[in-house]
Order: structure tokens, then sequence, then C-alpha cells
């Protein structure tokens, strides 16, 4: 037994390479002052002081950064942040489109980024809301939006953005109807947009309180997602998404720059 425990040890020697665990190699690292044994390989010295670079290299402490840099890159964050926040609202592909108006009022036309977030576009035609439910009865309603260049852009200075354009010509199906205004979204926009804010897609009267005239200030309202095309800084549709009418917007809405 002795015999074949030798045999078996020494034959492991020669066919395996066997290691040590990294704390053993950590506690056995030689002193780079003494000189190395003249019996070991050529390999192992070389590992050897491979390990001890390592480890010289690990515990070298790290360059700490000064206060004041960190308090620079801190204040810098901060002012970035503060001008994000107040940074224009754009918005993307897809689009919340809401048609809003009392009875006896005009349309209101309101695109959101999302069904939560302010009006990043809102206008008042001059178009009363019931005929624009007429339109919408007959068929497909093309509403387009013209408003002219500034001459002032010829001569290198920045243009408004085309959704901040103050004022526009309305054509509905071909037909002139007026004048468009951009309004700012006051409280009782706000109060309409969010009543319907858990509304995807749909249409209906809001009830109107007795100091809005009753049943007259009773307010109709559409609302749908838009799919929304760019396609110039002087150019932008926006197609009512709608699953029922055959791939067919029933409503589109153009906005051009001439």
């Amino acid at each position: 037994m002795s015999k074949t425990t030798s045999q078996d040890s020494s034959s492991s020697k020669r066919h395996f390479h066997w290691t040590k665990k990294i704390g053993n190699e950590e506690d056995e690292v030689p002193n780079p002052t003494l000189k190395p044994s003249s019996n070991p390989s050529n390999t192992k010295v070389e590992d050897k002081k491979e390990h001890v670079k390592v480890q010289a290299a690990l515990q070298t402490p790290r360059r700490k950064i000064p206060a004041v840099a960190v308090a620079r890159f801190r204040s810098v964050l901060s002012a970035f942040g503060k001008n994000r926040a107040n940074l224009p609202q754009g918005l993307g592909p897809r689009v919340v489109g809401t048609l809003f108006g009392s009875r006896r009022g005009h349309v209101h036309f309101a695109l959101q980024r999302d069904p939560n977030s302010p009006p990043a576009f809102l206008i008042e035609l001059a178009t009363p809301i019931s005929g624009l439910v007429r339109e919408m009865a007959s068929g497909l309603v093309r509403i387009a939006l013209e408003c002219d260049k500034d001459k002032e852009d010829h001569q290198g200075k920045k243009a408004v953005r085309l959704l901040e354009e103050p004022m526009w010509r309305t054509y509905c199906n071909g037909k002139k109807c007026g004048f468009a205004t951009r309004r700012e979204c006051g409280p009782k926009e706000s109060k309409v947009l969010k009543a319907v804010e858990p509304i995807s897609m749909g249409a209906g009267v809001l009830p109107g309180s007795e100091a809005d005239g009753g049943a007259d200030g009773e307010l109709m309202y559409m609302r749908a997602k838009f799919e929304r095309i760019v396609g110039s800084r002087d150019s932008e549709a926006f197609y009512m998404m709608n699953p029922d009418s055959n791939g067919a917007p029933e409503l589109s809405v153009y906005l051009l720059r001439v």
C-alpha cells in the first residue's frame, strides 16, 4: 500500500500542476530584497514578480479629487437640471389631441405629449363646435392652419418654432373659416383637460355649471391619439388614429408656414 501511494503521488506531480489558493499565495509573497534560490524554474520566479507588482499596484492609494472641484461639478449639474426643467415641452411621434368647446362657443384644439402633461399646442378656432360636429358627421375632416413666414428670418435671425406661431388662417375641407389664435392654458382649459384625462379615445359632453348657463354651458369634447409627421421646420401634420376607420383617419390637422 505504501508503494502504491508513493507512486500515485509522484505520477500526479508529473502530470498535473497543482495551484495554491489566493490566500496562500499572498501569505507566501517573497521579500524582494532576498535573492531567489537557484532551484525554482525561471517561470515561477517571473510569476512571483508579476504577483508582487499587482499587489503593489492594488495597495497604491488613489488620488483624491479636491473638494473645490467636486463643489464646482455639483453646481454645474444643478444648473443644468434647472435649465432642462425650464425648457419647453416637446412632442413625440404619438400625441394626445383634444377638441372641445361649449355648445355656443368656438373649437379649442390642444395637443399633449402625455394625457397628464400640459398642452404643448393650444389654439382657438373661429369655427363653432356645432359646425365641426356636422362636418365630422358627414365624413372625413381636413383642417389646415396656415401662417406667414417672418421676413426677418431671411436676415439670419432665429425663426419661431412652428407650434409657437400666434396666428393662423383656418381652412376646413378647403373652405376658409376665419382665423385661429394660439392660447395659453388657463384655469378653464386645465379643468377641461383634467376632466378628460382618463379618456384615451372617445367623444361626449361634460355637464356645465349654472354659472355657465346650465344646458347651454355644456361642453362637447372629442379626444383621440394622433400620429405626428414632421415634414420640415415649416410643416407638420397630425393624423387621428382610429382603429374603426379601416386605416383612414377621420380627422387630420395640417400646420403650414408659407
